[in-house]
């Protein structure tokens, strides 16, 4: 594969082995291309603000240590962790040039799918292209996920959630937007309807902090 069928006009030489560099070892942790995706969409939302090379290296740092809380699976902690580790280690000539520092997270987050599933450089283009039309609802997730990665839950701590699924008895809520809790609501579940707004204050919590189950307080 030839740097110049894929080369972005706005990198360097140097940046452009950066990128490739950094998807390579992303694979080699067999860390998920999304997460990359949304850490990208994470650093496009702060772009014109102040020291967003710095406040995305935080961004993943604080994904790293609080992955246990947000993840979705075991798993989602080992890639927050190897993302953090890798682009730290790639990054840190470069936070200060926000575009570059843009280009190559973007090249970073293609070229893994080059490494990981065998597409076809001429290909990465139109995956470039695609990836641009997600980028707002990305960018949205992003906001929500580093929101709560430094919420500190507490039993009796009120929040607005939604309800999207009811089946029998148990119901679904969705809290900050991003987490999901089922939980048996017997007395309950027939007064309320899919897509309605609630209010519940956090009844329990896990040993890790994540919330265990909350008490439906206000049904308007």
């Amino acid at each position: 594969m030839s740097t110049s069928t894929l080369s972005d006009s706005i990198l360097s030489e140097r940046q452009w082995q950066l990128a490739h560099a950094i998807a390579q070892q992303l694979v080699l942790d067999d860390a998920d291309a999304n997460e990359l995706e949304k850490a990208r969409a994470y650093l496009r939302a702060i772009a014109h603000e102040k020291d967003p090379g710095t406040r995305f290296l935080k961004y993943l740092e604080t994904l790293a240590t609080q992955g246990h809380r947000i993840g979705h699976s075991k798993k989602t902690k080992g890639y927050y962790v190897s993302m953090e580790q890798v682009c730290k280690q790639y990054l840190q000539a470069d936070l200060a040039n926000t575009e570059a520092l843009q280009a190559i997270v973007g090249w970073a987050f293609r070229l893994m799918r080059y490494y990981k599933d065998g597409v076809p450089p001429e290909d990465l283009r139109e995956i470039a292209a695609q990836t641009e039309v997600m980028e707002v609802q990305s960018e949205r997730q992003a906001e929500i996920a580093e929101l709560v990665a430094e919420e500190d839950f507490s039993v009796g701590q009120e929040l607005e959630v939604s309800v999207t699924a009811i089946k029998g008895n148990k119901v679904t809520y969705e809290i900050l937007g991003t987490i999901r809790l089922t939980q048996k609501e017997p007395k309950k579940a027939k007064s309320l309807s899919e897509g309605q707004t609630v209010k519940v204050a956090i009844d329990e919590l896990k040993d890790d902090g994540k919330i265990k189950k909350v008490k439906l307080i206000d049904r308007s």
